[in-house]
């Protein structure tokens, strides 16, 4: 008996030796301490760094034959899924985060999936506690109020990741007329065949609903054309980023030989001296003349105007209780259960960021299955501008405003209905078989994604 309750004891200690190292190597920051650096000990300490940078400062015994394969592993998938030196930078300068970061930071943390289990068994500091989560939650809350103030929204939607689009942006109206004239002119084009709006028209959405567009001498592009519309709220434009403006993205099209063929802007502005009456218009706006640069300022002033507001789930995070069906509220809890308001975050519900087209599964090897299409240029997604292996088959999230009415999806195009996509998304995004019934919820969910133009509930005359 008395070697029994020895063994007790001894286990007892034991714990409670445990419980106490625990507890001083898992302690919260000081609440004394700014926010922002309570944030940053959170991050350090949890090991995020070692697993979502590029080039990780590892402890010395992740050269160690056991942990190499196991930390290797954790480091590869980590900074595939989220790479958190730009956050960690903007921390540190006090700057805004990026609104898909907050987002997936807020997610992963309510969810309790990081860290991982087997990391933070290993480095117990790591591990989150209800008072770190408490903090990090918060932190996320406080962010959004400074830097992303949700003003339209009903008080119990302010905190929310998605917010509804703004009624109107800043403009100058004589311009937009000029912008608006040009986006459907096809004198930008080298043979006087197709516009701006061939591939972007007003009354379809902003998008053609083709696979890809036809260009200048019936050629076809190489990459599902995106919509126009709410295109102001996107961090970059083109699916690979390539134009950091709406006026950059302005300038390329008329000269791409493939779509609007002009040799350059010279020869457009050429064509468009000899109308007399547009001359002198534009140049009561624009008294340098017509250039690359005048032009395509003109075309990014309209398509500022392109916003859709007041969809039903506008309407909804405005307070309107009546707006979504009981389905669509369930859907849009599906949507944020199956991670999707992490990406699809902000006032365009997506174009905020770069993601990995098969994050969780194969993309292209299942589609080059199925389809026998093979891999294309376009494919590589940001990559084609940076090279950096990390961005291949990287693309800029495309938004989900008006998704219902902007079909085929995805930046080539191949899925044809809002269904199949979803379910894809799941699959491929998330690792995760998303059911039938769930599927058509979040499809009724996506519907009420369609919002307004000019007061008038936006609508597309092609039929699916």
């Amino acid at each position: 008996m008395k070697k029994t309750s020895k063994i007790l004891l001894g286990g007892a200690v034991f714990v409670v030796g445990l419980a106490v190292i625990y507890r001083a190597v898992n302690t919260a920051p000081d609440s004394s301490l700014p926010i922002n650096e309570q944030m940053t000990q959170i991050m350090n300490d949890g090991g995020c760094v070692f697993c979502h940078t590029e080039k990780p400062d590892l402890p010395f015994y992740a050269k160690l034959p056991v942990a190499s394969s196991l930390i290797g592993k954790h480091v590869e998938e980590g900074y595939k899924a989220f790479d958190i030196e730009p956050m960690m930078k903007a921390l540190a300068e006090g700057k805004a985060v990026n609104e898909v970061d907050l987002a997936k930071v807020e997610k992963c943390v309510i969810d309790g999936t990081m860290p991982l289990v087997s990391y933070y068994l290993a480095h117990w500091g790591s591990s989150l506690t209800s008072t770190k989560t408490d903090i990090v939650l918060d932190w996320v809350k406080r962010h959004r109020e400074q830097f992303y103030p949700n003003d339209l929204a009903a008080a119990e939607f302010k905190n929310e990741p998605i917010r509804p689009i703004p009624d109107s942006v800043a403009v100058d109206p004589v311009k937009v007329q000029l912008g608006k004239e040009l986006y459907h002119d096809t004198r930008l084009s080298g043979d006087g065949t197709i516009s701006c709006a061939s591939c972007h028209a007003i009354e379809t959405a902003g998008v053609d609903n083709h696979k890809f567009s036809d260009g200048i001498g019936g050629q076809l592009g190489g990459i599902n054309a995106p919509t126009s519309y709410n295109s102001v709220f996107n961090f970059v434009q083109f699916w690979d980023g390539r134009a950091a403006t709406l006026a950059d993205q302005a300038a390329g099209p008329p000269l791409n030989p493939v779509e609007m063929g002009s040799a350059s802007f010279e020869e457009i502005a050429g064509r468009l001296a000899a109308d007399a009456e547009f001359t002198k218009r534009f140049l009561a706006a624009y008294p340098e003349g017509m250039n690359e640069k005048t032009i395509t300022d003109a075309i990014a002033e309209y398509e500022k105007t392109l916003i859709t507001p007041n969809s039903p789930f506008d309407r909804y995070l405005k307070g309107d209780k009546e707006a979504l069906t009981a389905e669509q509220i369930e859907g849009y809890a599906i949507f944020k259960e199956y991670n999707c308001a992490t990406c699809h975050a902000g006032v365009n519900m997506g174009g905020l960021s770069y993601e990995l087209m098969g994050k969780r599964a194969d993309y292209f090897k299942d589609r080059d299955v199925n389809v026998k299409s093979g891999l294309t240029d376009s494919d590589n997604g940001r990559w084609a501008q940076t090279k950096v292996e990390r961005d291949r088959y990287r693309f800029k999230t495309p938004s989900l405003r008006n998704i219902a009415l902007t079909w085929p999806y995805y930046h080539d195009g191949s899925v044809p209905t809002l269904e199949k996509a979803i379910e894809m998304m799941s699959q491929y995004q998330v690792g995760r078989e998303m059911p039938a019934d769930k599927v058509q919820k979040v499809k009724l969910f996506l519907d009420a994604q369609t919002g307004q133009y000019q007061g008038k509930t936006l609508t597309n005359t092609n039929k699916q």
